[in-house]
């Protein structure tokens, strides 16, 4: 288990390094720590339901996903960092799912601060993003993680008993 952390943290690096990262006023989840409660409604398209291992649902939460590791990015399309690093977030994807040992172990998602139904499916659209995304268009979501500026990225860890612990949160 420990080689798909390390093989997480690699690829991360290797997309994320330089992007400019900064915290916000707020603080986000820890290292550690747990994501703070929230839940988000069950994608409609079912290749998206099978690929997070969730369906017959109206909502689900973060660590009720398939998998043993969790990237998530909160983004907003209308940032410039966010739309440059789409390519590159998208080759992450492509390479944890043409991985054997990650593929199904380590699953990726997008949430879109302030972003409604209609702005991430022409973000999706756009940017050919092959993962789910989700709406966050009353900032709810963004608010619980402590405001974060974007794009911003959450690693958590999910054990077999169902509970989690963020590794990475940057």
């Amino acid at each position: 288990m420990g080689q798909i952390f390390k093989y997480v943290a690699v690829i991360l690096g290797a997309f994320l390094l330089g992007a400019g990262f900064s915290n916000a006023a707020t603080q986000p989840p820890a290292v550690g720590g747990v994501l703070p409660d929230f839940s988000l409604a069950v994608p409609k398209n079912v290749d998206h339901q099978r690929y997070l291992g969730i369906a017959d649902k109206a909502s689900f939460t973060i660590p009720e996903i398939k998998a043993d590791v969790v990237i998530i990015q909160i983004f907003s399309m209308y940032w410039p960092f966010c739309q440059r690093e789409a390519p590159s977030i998208n080759e992450m994807f492509r390479k944890i799912e043409s991985d054997q040992r990650l593929k199904g172990k380590v699953k990726l998602l997008g949430i879109g601060a302030g972003n409604s139904a209609f702005e991430i499916g022409y973000f999706k659209k756009t940017y050919n993003i092959p993962f789910p995304l989700f709406p966050d268009d009353d900032f709810s979501i963004h608010q619980k993680i402590g405001e974060v500026r974007t794009p911003f990225f959450i690693c958590i860890r999910i054990k077999n008993d169902g509970s989690h612990r963020v590794f990475y949160s940057r």
